[in-house]
């Protein structure tokens, strides 16, 4: 999941380093992938939550994406990457001349992201509910390395939350207060019964810290992104509109 390190002492930019692209960019490049139509409103649906992560949170570049202290994003809402693609393009990851062949034979650009073949892309998604698990693994491992400024990040969504191994993982990462650990869950009222207070209420109930907010308000994302949580892992539940069937 991870390579071999090449520094723990890098001089991190902001996020918002100086690039040819901008938000309003994306669903352009987003236009550019075709043949996957059915996992739109999934890509979608995460589009504002990945600009914001990358654009002005988390301390990962095109030239840091192998630093030992670097931030790691893990991707387990998998399922329609285009919006991923399109922000991996927007900051230098990858070359916007790929989108073209988004799930062709030969691109490296499939309909779930290969960490083997993607610049910038930490695991390889597929069955949904791995994702979170692996970033308590991986905020573990960075804790006991004493990389205590590498933050974990992990997007997933509303009806992915419906998997046990989810329950277990915010279980013992509450347990073991894995403050280095943080959720991003869009919630787009997917889930099969949802959760009785709200999908915020699963985290809290397992002492984590969680907010609830409009997953399309940029400067609301950013609040609830970099929100205080000493000595406990942060879950940012992401509300955005209803799936239509």
């Amino acid at each position: 999941m991870t390579s071999t390190p090449t520094s723990t002492t890098v001089k991190w930019p902001s996020p918002q380093a100086t690039s040819p692209y901008s938000y309003d960019d994306l669903r352009r490049l987003m236009s550019l992938m075709t043949g996957d139509e059915k996992h739109g409103p999934a890509a979608t649906s995460t589009l504002d939550v990945l600009w914001v992560l990358y654009d002005r949170v988390l301390r990962v570049s095109p030239e840091t994406a192998d630093a030992a202290d670097r931030d790691r994003f893990l991707l387990s809402k998998g399922h329609g990457p285009m919006a991923y693609y399109a922000v991996l393009v927007a900051k230098g990851f990858l070359p916007e001349a790929w989108l073209s062949g988004f799930g062709g034979f030969d691109s490296p650009l499939g309909h779930h992201p290969d960490r083997t073949l993607v610049p910038g892309v930490e695991i390889g998604s597929g069955s949904l509910g791995h994702g979170l698990p692996l970033a308590v693994g991986t905020a573990l491992g960075l804790r006991a390395q004493g990389l205590d400024a590498a933050r974990t990040w992990v997007l997933v969504g509303d009806a992915e939350m419906d998997e046990g191994s989810n329950h277990e993982a915010i279980a013992f990462a509450g347990a073991v207060g894995l403050d280095g650990l943080r959720v991003v869950a869009v919630d787009n009222s997917s889930a099969t019964y949802g959760w009785r207070g709200g999908l915020a209420s699963r985290f809290t109930a397992e002492g984590w810290s969680a907010l609830t907010v409009d997953g399309r308000d940029h400067a609301a994302l950013y609040e609830a992104f970099t929100a205080p949580h000493p000595g406990r892992p942060h879950a940012v539940i992401a509300r955005v509109e209803p799936k239509r069937a």
